[in-house]
Protein backbone atom coordinates (compact mmCIF):
# COMPACT_ATOMS: atom_id res chain seq x y z
CA UNK A 1 0.00 0.00 0.00
CA UNK A 2 1.07 3.22 -0.90
CA UNK A 3 2.08 5.01 2.32
CA UNK A 4 0.69 8.70 1.37
CA UNK A 5 -2.57 6.60 0.65
CA UNK A 6 -2.47 5.16 4.04
CA UNK A 7 -1.46 8.66 5.53
CA UNK A 8 -4.48 10.19 4.41
CA UNK A 9 -6.99 7.42 5.30
CA UNK A 10 -5.71 7.00 8.42
CA UNK A 11 -6.43 11.02 8.62
CA UNK A 12 -9.55 11.56 7.26
CA UNK A 13 -11.50 8.71 5.69
CA UNK A 14 -11.08 6.46 8.74
CA UNK A 15 -10.99 8.59 11.26
CA UNK A 16 -10.74 7.04 14.86
CA UNK A 17 -13.46 9.74 15.83
CA UNK A 18 -15.53 9.85 12.97
CA UNK A 19 -15.49 6.65 11.25
CA UNK A 20 -15.27 4.31 14.62
CA UNK A 21 -16.30 6.18 17.27
CA UNK A 22 -12.75 5.14 19.37
CA UNK A 23 -11.87 7.22 22.16
CA UNK A 24 -15.19 9.04 22.82
CA UNK A 25 -15.00 9.84 26.43
CA UNK A 26 -11.79 11.81 25.92
CA UNK A 27 -12.98 13.53 23.14
CA UNK A 28 -16.24 14.54 24.46
CA UNK A 29 -14.89 15.33 28.19
CA UNK A 30 -11.36 16.93 26.88
CA UNK A 31 -12.92 19.27 23.92
CA UNK A 32 -14.69 22.35 25.76
CA UNK A 33 -11.36 24.54 25.57
CA UNK A 34 -9.52 24.52 21.85
CA UNK A 35 -5.41 24.44 24.37
CA UNK A 36 -6.68 20.89 26.55
CA UNK A 37 -7.51 19.48 23.46
CA UNK A 38 -4.38 20.31 21.64
CA UNK A 39 -2.27 18.88 24.44
CA UNK A 40 -4.01 15.56 24.65
CA UNK A 41 -3.90 15.13 21.29
CA UNK A 42 -0.10 15.79 21.17
CA UNK A 43 -0.29 13.32 23.71
CA UNK A 44 -2.48 10.48 21.53
CA UNK A 45 -0.46 11.01 18.54
CA UNK A 46 3.05 10.59 20.61
CA UNK A 47 1.57 7.41 22.29
CA UNK A 48 0.10 5.77 18.91
CA UNK A 49 3.42 6.98 16.96
CA UNK A 50 5.10 4.58 20.06
CA UNK A 51 3.13 2.27 20.39
CA UNK A 52 2.16 0.81 16.70
CA UNK A 53 5.55 0.18 16.17
CA UNK A 54 6.65 -1.23 19.20
CA UNK A 55 3.29 -3.69 19.24
CA UNK A 56 4.14 -5.14 15.50
CA UNK A 57 8.01 -5.84 16.75
CA UNK A 58 6.32 -7.24 19.83
CA UNK A 59 3.43 -9.50 17.96
CA UNK A 60 5.82 -10.77 15.07
CA UNK A 61 8.59 -11.50 16.92
CA UNK A 62 7.12 -13.02 20.16
CA UNK A 63 2.92 -13.37 19.93
CA UNK A 64 2.61 -14.67 16.58
CA UNK A 65 2.65 -18.26 15.76
CA UNK A 66 6.59 -19.49 14.39
CA UNK A 67 7.01 -16.16 15.82
CA UNK A 68 10.16 -17.76 18.21
CA UNK A 69 11.76 -19.68 15.72
CA UNK A 70 14.42 -17.28 16.17
CA UNK A 71 15.42 -19.26 19.16
CA UNK A 72 15.64 -22.14 17.46
CA UNK A 73 13.97 -24.87 15.93
CA UNK A 74 12.38 -26.01 19.55
CA UNK A 75 10.45 -22.95 19.84
CA UNK A 76 8.80 -22.78 16.27
CA UNK A 77 5.81 -24.22 16.76
CA UNK A 78 4.89 -21.98 19.55
CA UNK A 79 1.91 -19.16 19.66
CA UNK A 80 1.43 -16.58 22.07
CA UNK A 81 -1.13 -15.19 20.43
CA UNK A 82 -3.71 -15.39 23.63
CA UNK A 83 -1.20 -13.05 25.15
CA UNK A 84 -1.55 -10.41 22.63
CA UNK A 85 -4.49 -8.25 24.32
CA UNK A 86 -2.12 -7.80 27.63
CA UNK A 87 1.31 -7.59 25.98
CA UNK A 88 -0.48 -4.37 23.77
CA UNK A 89 -2.25 -3.46 27.28
CA UNK A 90 1.67 -3.36 28.94
CA UNK A 91 2.91 -1.44 26.21
CA UNK A 92 0.49 1.15 26.25
CA UNK A 93 0.74 1.68 29.38
CA UNK A 94 4.39 1.98 29.92
CA UNK A 95 4.33 4.15 27.10
CA UNK A 96 1.10 6.49 28.63
CA UNK A 97 3.47 7.04 32.35
CA UNK A 98 6.06 8.33 30.50
CA UNK A 99 3.75 10.89 28.37
CA UNK A 100 2.16 11.76 32.16
CA UNK A 101 5.65 12.25 33.69
CA UNK A 102 6.67 14.60 30.72
CA UNK A 103 3.73 16.85 30.80
CA UNK A 104 3.44 16.97 34.77
CA UNK A 105 7.58 18.19 34.65
CA UNK A 106 7.18 20.31 31.46
CA UNK A 107 3.42 21.90 31.98
CA UNK A 108 2.07 21.47 35.13
CA UNK A 109 -1.06 23.88 33.84
CA UNK A 110 -1.89 21.39 31.07
CA UNK A 111 -1.31 18.32 33.48
CA UNK A 112 -3.33 20.04 35.32
CA UNK A 113 -5.97 20.96 32.94
CA UNK A 114 -6.53 16.98 31.44
CA UNK A 115 -6.89 15.53 35.24
CA UNK A 116 -7.73 12.05 35.17
CA UNK A 117 -7.72 11.53 31.35
CA UNK A 118 -4.50 11.73 30.51
CA UNK A 119 -3.79 8.69 32.93
CA UNK A 120 -6.61 7.12 31.21
CA UNK A 121 -5.11 7.33 27.40
CA UNK A 122 -3.99 3.79 28.51
CA UNK A 123 -7.78 2.39 28.23
CA UNK A 124 -8.67 4.84 25.60
CA UNK A 125 -9.92 2.13 22.98
CA UNK A 126 -8.47 4.37 20.06
CA UNK A 127 -5.11 3.18 21.44
CA UNK A 128 -5.68 -0.12 21.76
CA UNK A 129 -7.61 -0.12 18.24
CA UNK A 130 -4.49 1.04 16.43
CA UNK A 131 -2.48 -1.52 17.55
CA UNK A 132 -5.72 -4.22 16.82
CA UNK A 133 -6.14 -2.33 13.16
CA UNK A 134 -2.26 -3.21 13.04
CA UNK A 135 -2.59 -7.03 13.27
CA UNK A 136 -5.83 -7.14 11.34
CA UNK A 137 -4.92 -5.39 8.54
CA UNK A 138 -1.32 -7.40 8.36
CA UNK A 139 0.60 -4.10 8.31
CA UNK A 140 4.06 -4.19 7.26
CA UNK A 141 7.06 -2.59 9.54
CA UNK A 142 6.92 0.52 7.68
CA UNK A 143 2.91 0.96 7.33
CA UNK A 144 2.90 0.51 10.85
CA UNK A 145 5.59 3.15 11.09
CA UNK A 146 2.76 5.84 9.43
CA UNK A 147 -0.46 4.58 10.34
CA UNK A 148 0.38 4.96 14.01
CA UNK A 149 1.10 8.87 14.18
CA UNK A 150 -1.88 9.56 11.21
CA UNK A 151 -4.31 8.04 12.83
CA UNK A 152 -3.09 9.85 15.87
CA UNK A 153 -3.30 13.15 13.86
CA UNK A 154 -6.75 12.29 12.51
CA UNK A 155 -8.03 11.91 16.20
CA UNK A 156 -6.44 15.18 17.46
CA UNK A 157 -7.90 17.11 14.12
CA UNK A 158 -11.52 15.64 15.24
CA UNK A 159 -10.82 16.89 19.03
CA UNK A 160 -9.43 20.04 18.11
CA UNK A 161 -12.01 20.80 15.29
CA UNK A 162 -15.05 20.05 17.99
CA UNK A 163 -13.58 22.33 21.08
CA UNK A 164 -12.94 25.57 18.59
CA UNK A 165 -16.93 25.07 17.87
CA UNK A 166 -17.91 24.52 21.66
CA UNK A 167 -15.70 27.88 22.53
CA UNK A 168 -18.31 29.72 20.17
CA UNK A 169 -21.26 27.62 21.16
CA UNK A 170 -20.80 29.30 24.41
CA UNK A 171 -21.90 32.31 23.01
CA UNK A 172 -24.52 30.85 21.13
CA UNK A 173 -28.38 30.27 22.12
CA UNK A 174 -28.66 27.12 22.32
CA UNK A 175 -31.95 25.76 23.53
CA UNK A 176 -32.00 24.34 26.79
CA UNK A 177 -32.94 20.65 26.14
CA UNK A 178 -29.71 20.02 23.29
CA UNK A 179 -27.12 21.89 26.13
CA UNK A 180 -23.95 20.31 27.26
CA UNK A 181 -23.87 16.63 25.47
CA UNK A 182 -27.07 16.65 23.22
CA UNK A 183 -25.57 19.76 20.81
CA UNK A 184 -21.87 18.21 21.17
CA UNK A 185 -23.27 14.76 19.71
CA UNK A 186 -25.68 16.67 17.02
CA UNK A 187 -22.18 18.52 16.18
CA UNK A 188 -20.10 15.41 16.20
CA UNK A 189 -22.77 13.42 13.83
CA UNK A 190 -22.97 16.86 11.61
CA UNK A 191 -18.49 16.50 11.31
CA UNK A 192 -18.75 12.81 10.54
CA UNK A 193 -20.92 13.44 7.56
CA UNK A 194 -18.27 16.23 6.76
CA UNK A 195 -15.41 13.91 7.06
CA UNK A 196 -17.24 11.68 4.10
CA UNK A 197 -16.35 13.94 1.86
CA UNK A 198 -13.51 12.79 2.20
CA UNK A 199 -13.88 9.23 0.55
CA UNK A 200 -13.36 10.50 -2.87
CA UNK A 201 -9.83 10.92 -2.44
CA UNK A 202 -7.94 8.31 -4.09
CA UNK A 203 -3.92 8.70 -4.16
CA UNK A 204 -2.49 6.40 -6.52
CA UNK A 205 1.12 5.63 -7.12
CA UNK A 206 3.07 6.31 -9.71
CA UNK A 207 4.69 2.53 -10.53
CA UNK A 208 1.13 1.00 -10.31
CA UNK A 209 0.20 3.54 -13.10
CA UNK A 210 3.18 2.68 -14.78
CA UNK A 211 2.49 -0.89 -14.27
CA UNK A 212 -0.88 -0.50 -15.63
CA UNK A 213 -0.21 1.26 -18.97
CA UNK A 214 2.46 -1.10 -19.82
CA UNK A 215 0.00 -4.10 -19.11
CA UNK A 216 -2.80 -2.00 -21.41
CA UNK A 217 -0.21 -1.56 -23.84
CA UNK A 218 0.48 -5.63 -23.76
CA UNK A 219 -3.17 -5.90 -24.46
CA UNK A 220 -3.62 -3.51 -27.19
CA UNK A 221 -0.73 -5.12 -29.02
CA UNK A 222 -2.16 -8.27 -29.96
CA UNK A 223 -5.88 -7.03 -30.60
CA UNK A 224 -4.44 -4.49 -33.52
CA UNK A 225 -2.49 -7.39 -34.68
CA UNK A 226 -5.80 -9.77 -35.24
CA UNK A 227 -7.36 -6.71 -37.20
CA UNK A 228 -4.61 -6.42 -39.30
CA UNK A 229 -4.54 -10.21 -40.48
CA UNK A 230 -8.33 -9.80 -40.78
CA UNK A 231 -8.38 -7.03 -42.88
CA UNK A 232 -5.19 -8.89 -44.96
CA UNK A 233 -7.78 -11.69 -45.99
Amino acid sequence: MDLLALAIKSMFIENMIFAFFLGMCSYLAVSKKVKTAIGLGAAVVFVLAITVPLNWTLDHFILQEGALSWLGDDFATIDLGFLRFIMFIATIAAMVQLVEMAVEKFSPALYGALGIFLPLIAVNCSILGGSLFMVTREYTFSEALVFGPSAGIGWMIAIVCLAAVRERMKYSNVPAGLRGLGITMIVTGLMGMAFMAFMGIKVEGGKKGEESTKVESKETKPAKAEENTVSLR
